[in-house]
């Protein structure tokens, strides 16, 4: 039975027969949930959320009132065809969101495991959201773009379509994002520039003291020494050896837009 017996379906909500509605979700008031659609376990739906065709939510994810999830893509080269949502496990999507499904046939945006997205923003098709990021309220996603796990966008944030942003990067307020951030700096500015390391961030992750002096160094020699980009991508290659400073040179190596730097 695609719809479980143990679900609370507000009388006033609107569930296509054919939609997969797991245990113990909970559809709110004037919800509607299009056909081929499913809901995982546990899944909370606030009144007026509405779950459009081809998205794919998992267990225990909290979406509130107003969200609309699997909208077309805001492209003109979007024809119509048949794309996908793919949302994964305990995320919090706050009100009046929109997440749109991928633009060419039969591909994707992907939102990973337990993100907290806030109020009024908007994440574009084919975007790739990792584990354990914040989204804060007003941020708008373009599409293409790729944000790794546990990076925090703040309010007001543009980010420029196939941009990335790295692990553990923290995006300052009203940023624009139209270059690559590299994993756990901190940025700021109106067009995106690197202020120092987030060592919030990397604290609450569990770094340890020498991951941390490794990324100190790896900060100066990419922004403090004026040595050009490969140059000092191979300093720390051979300055710094953890797994997080590997992690940095090879984003930095396969930047497709080019990584922000204090000079262009």
């Amino acid at each position: 039975m695609p719809i479980d017996p143990s679900a609370r379906i507000a009388p006033t909500a609107r569930v296509h027969a054919d939609a997969i509605v797991g245990a113990g979700v909970v559809i709110g008031d004037f919800a509607i949930i299009e056909q081929d659609v499913s809901i995982g376990a546990g899944t909370r739906l606030e009144p007026y959320v509405y779950v459009k065709r081809w998205t794919t939510l998992g267990d225990g994810n909290q979406i509130s009132a107003g969200t609309v999830l699997g909208t077309d893509p805001l492209d003109k080269n979007f024809k119509g065809e048949r794309s996908y949502l793919k949302i994964g496990h305990r995320n919090i999507i706050r009100e009046h969101y929109t997440v749109s499904r991928g633009t060419q046939p039969e591909s994707s945006t992907v939102v990973g495991d337990d993100n907290y997205v806030m109020t009024s923003g908007h994440i574009a098709h084919n975007c790739i959201i990792g584990n354990r990021t914040v989204i804060a309220s007003c941020a708008l996603i373009a599409g293409h773009v790729e944000v790794e796990d546990q990076a925090f966008i703040s309010g007001g944030v543009v980010v420029h379509q196939y941009s990335k942003i790295g692990r553990l990067a923290m995006i300052g307020g009203n940023t624009r994002v139209n270059l690559d951030a590299p994993p756990y700096f901190l940025y700021s500015g109106f067009d995106i520039a690197p202020i120092g390391l987030n060592l919030v961030g990397l604290k609450r992750a569990g770094f340890g003291m020498e991951d941390v002096r490794a990324l100190k160094v790896a900060y100066r020699l990419l922004y403090r020494t004026g040595l050009k980009l490969e140059d000092a991508l191979g300093r720390i290659e051979s300055e710094c050896t953890t797994e997080h400073a590997r992690h940095l040179i090879q984003f930095a190596r396969t930047s497709k837009r080019g990584i922000c730097r204090e000079n262009g």
